[in-house]
């Protein structure tokens, strides 16, 4: 007998299919356009790597977040129609896909709430000239009004969100093509203060995939409105590869302008290079950077919310939705969600091992989906406990590389000792594209 959540599954057919650039590509630039990727971009890369070394980095990140993070995942979802948590069952087995890739999807997503929380609402304030600071009435007032807002629209009116995302989406792109051509004079004046290339070059490795983790993983939901290995392809090119270069490229420079026009500034975070446009059009550009949370704030409810409604069916989505919500704020408020290095290095610690077995399950399987395995995968398990190990342990970077690595390996491994549990037969069976 199939879980519920495997025997209510209906693949998506192709009928219902777009191409790249339709969904996938604008889908993924979305996410790199989202001000949590780049905010802190510079810390730790920019400073050591400089300029070229830091760009240079970035493109090897996008190469890699393509080739091992996003590839695999959305070539399933092309081929099968299903969304992650039912191709993970294969990798994590019928049973253990409640768990891995199933509640942990929705609970990092929570995660990702909590920093559209802190940070959307820092933003306002700053924009309007009140007080943002953690803790200040003003901060945690606006931090619980936005979440609790977002969280509804993102149960109750997703698809509302999903049509202005392309409208909110160019907000971004075009502020931060705004913000580098107030600093970009500055930036061939820039020298990095600690300079360590090595360190800046693995850092910025490890930051942006760590980033990128959870979405490459979810790449099985964007695969499966692909028509083909072409739109998985080029949607991954352009929405993946290009997008980093664009979305991480133009704050990195913007950073390094602003400190060389001004060598005095301290801060190598984003919100210093939009402070330096000064005035009227900074608190502007807060602003916008706020409005254009609203998109990435109501996708990480709802993607969190369908991750508990479909593992726990038995609690309503708007009261289980809510209740990550509420843990979201609080992280918020507190100031807990600013650690963004941090909840990066826990992002890829736990899927890069995700990513690194299913990779392993693929292509021992002849490159294809070979169905849900009996009750727990253990050669799935194993490899990600010992791959979120490693990432977690960080010790040397880039720890969600490796934690890849490790997950690939491992599975590969256990599965040729034969610890794969045999396969059940799905209904309807898979009825994607080949």
């Amino acid at each position: 007998m199939l879980p519920p959540y495997l025997s209510k599954a209906q693949p998506n057919p192709p009928s219902n299919r777009a191409p790249w650039y339709v969904n996938t590509a604008p889908s993924y630039a979305g996410v790199f356009l989202w001000i949590a990727f780049y905010q802190s971009i510079s810390q730790g890369t920019l400073d050591k790597a400089g300029v070229a070394g830091s760009l240079l980095a970035l493109a090897v990140s996008g190469l890699l977040s393509f080739g091992l993070f996003y590839y695999v995942p959305a070539m399933l979802g092309m081929q099968t129609g299903y969304p992650l948590y039912v191709v993970g069952s294969s990798t994590f087995g019928t049973t253990g896909g409640y768990l891995m890739p199933g509640l942990l999807m929705g609970l990092l997503q929570i995660g990702w709430f909590a920093v559209v929380a802190f940070f959307a609402p820092r933003f306002i304030l700053t924009g309007i000239g009140m007080d943002p600071a953690v803790g200040s009435p003003a901060f945690i007032i606006t931090a619980v009004l936005w979440g609790y807002t977002m969280a509804y629209i993102g149960v109750k009116g997703i698809q509302y969100v999903a049509r202005a995302a392309l409208f909110l989406n160019l907000i971004p792109f075009l502020m931060l093509l705004l913000v580098f051509s107030q600093n970009k004079d500055g930036i061939s004046k820039y020298t990095p203060p600690t300079p360590d290339s090595y360190a800046g070059f693995t850092t910025m490795i490890q930051i942006v995939i760590g980033f990128f983790a959870t979405a490459g993983a979810a790449g099985t939901d964007f695969g499966m409105n692909a028509r083909n290995q072409s739109d998985v392809k080029w949607g991954g090119i352009v929405g993946v590869g290009l997008a980093i270069l664009y979305a991480g490229g133009l704050p990195l420079m913007s950073v390094a302008g602003a400190h060389g026009l001004n060598p005095s500034l301290t801060s190598l975070n984003y919100e210093g290079a939009i402070t330096a446009s000064g005035g009227m059009l900074a608190s502007a550009m807060f602003l916008l950077f706020a409005l254009a949370s609203v998109t990435s704030a109501c996708f990480c409810a709802f993607i969190a919310g369908n991750s508990f409604a479909t593992m726990i069916p038995g609690v309503p989505r708007l009261g289980s939705t809510m209740a990550g919500v509420t843990v979201a704020i609080i992280l918020a408020v507190t100031g807990a969600a600013e650690n963004l290095i941090g909840f990066f290095s826990i992002v890829g610690a736990s899927f890069g091992p995700i990513c690194g077995a299913m990779a392993a399950d693929y292509l021992l399987s002849g490159r294809k989906w070979p169905g849900p395995r009996e009750g727990i995968n253990w050669a799935g398990y194993i490899s990600w406990a010992i791959g979120f190990a490693i990432g977690i342990w960080g010790g040397v970077q880039p720890a969600v590389v490796y934690s890849f690595i490790a997950g690939f390996v491992v599975y590969a491994i256990l599965a040729k000792m034969g610890l794969e549990p045999k396969t059940v037969r799905m209904l309807p069976a898979a009825a994607g594209a080949r």
